[in-house]
């Protein structure tokens, strides 16, 4: 699909995540929806499977599963074989911590699902001071269970500046596993917010992420460092921010933010427990529509690079106090270092209350 078909939207999101549940048994430092606690009024198993309906009825090719720890959820089982029964693709994310042999015997029966362990560093020395103590060895346990019955995972990191020097330790531990590594960004939201100046990867380590990223071309990014692509050479999959055009994310209790680092009420879209579903706030919300029409100006849209970049990650610029149309603050030109220059004004607003995008900034121009 091209650029400009994407940028507008599709009928439906081709992905989407659903953070299932805030309950967490770990207190990971850089945790992007600060989870721990349950909410009180999640979505109930029943009003789960209707929005599983909906998808269905949709076409969502597949969703990511995540939270907090969804393994924590009572019936995340059964929620998540709802999903597979409706044929809809499932891709979890878990601490590894809660993976005992009966979860390790359900998830290798399962087919179109996909799994991945969360690990931080490739020590307990690396991963715990982030993660938890002791959370590096039961990762690993869960892991070695996995393996044992030949379940093909993934290992999820989220990369700082403190785990950069293990990135070959790191893939040669998911390769011994029969594994595939996966890298993330770290986003400056949820409890990610306090670290992000210590642990954020540093320039120069951005720029040698780019060259080891296309020379292990197996490693997963799920699009987290397009950013980096404006050095000159592609990376693989998208290289534009997909947030309520492609993609979105919804919660526990069933608000739809435009995509799950985004979590502030500036990107609230809606709630699928309102009028229409699911589907009326795709289809429908104001927030999603103005995203949907909207592309970075400013000083990016003069770079020579924009089509490599496309102006960066919409969450980390939002999260760090910038303008929509400023440079992503890891710009490879070292541009995202102040503020965009762009004229903005207020977004009308398309959610709840005081959120739906109400004190979002947009550009005025598009040159």
């Amino acid at each position: 699909m091209s650029y400009e078909l994407l940028r507008r939207g599709l009928e439906a999101p081709i992905c989407l995540t659903w953070e299932l549940t805030y309950g967490c048994n770990l207190r990971c430092a850089h945790c992007l929806s600060a989870s721990g606690v349950r909410r009180e009024n999640e979505l109930t198993t029943g009003e789960a499977k209707r929005l599983i309906d909906e998808w269905a009825e949709m076409q969502v090719f597949y969703i990511n599963v995540g939270g907090g720890e969804p393994l924590t959820r009572p019936d995340f089982f059964e929620l998540m074989d709802y999903c597979l029964e409706r044929g809809i693709g499932v891709k979890f994310s878990t601490n590894g911590t809660l993976v005992d042999d009966e979860a390790a015997d359900w998830i290798s029966s399962r087919d179109y699902l996909d799994v991945q362990v969360s690990l931080d560093g490739a020590t307990p020395e690396t991963n715990d001071p982030v993660r938890g103590n002791g959370s590096f060895r039961r990762a690993r346990r869960a892991m070695e269970r996995l393996a044992g019955r030949s379940v093909p995972f993934k290992i999820n990191t989220v990369l700082t500046r403190h785990n950069f020097g293990q990135l070959d330790e790191l893939y040669a531990l998911a390769k011994g596993y029969g594994a595939q590594l996966r890298l993330t960004r770290l986003r400056p939201s949820g409890r990610g917010a306090n670290v992000w100046e210590a642990l954020r990867p540093t320039r120069e380590q951005n720029r040698r992420l780019y060259g080891w990223l296309h020379a292990h071309p197996d490693v997963l990014t799920g699009d987290s460092f397009f950013h980096l692509s404006a050095y000159g050479r592609p990376l693989q999959g998208m290289n534009m921010c997909g947030a309520g055009r492609i993609v979105c994310c919804v919660d526990p209790v069933g608000e739809v933010y435009a995509c799950p680092f985004v979590l502030a009420p500036e990107f609230l879209a809606g709630n699928v427990r309102d009028p229409g579903g699911f589907a009326g706030v795709w289809r429908d919300s104001p927030l999603f529509a103005r995203l949907r029409e909207w592309q970075v100006g400013g000083e990016c849209r003069s770079c020579n690079a924009y089509r490599l970049c496309h102006g960066g990650c919409m969450a980390v610029k939002h999260f760090t106090g910038r303008p929509l149309d400023s440079p992503d603050p890891d710009c490879v030109f070292g541009r995202g270092e102040g503020e965009g220059r762009g004229r903005f004004v207020p977004l009308a607003s398309g959610g709840r209350g005081a959120g739906g995008g109400a004190r979002i900034g947009f550009p005025t121009d598009r040159g």
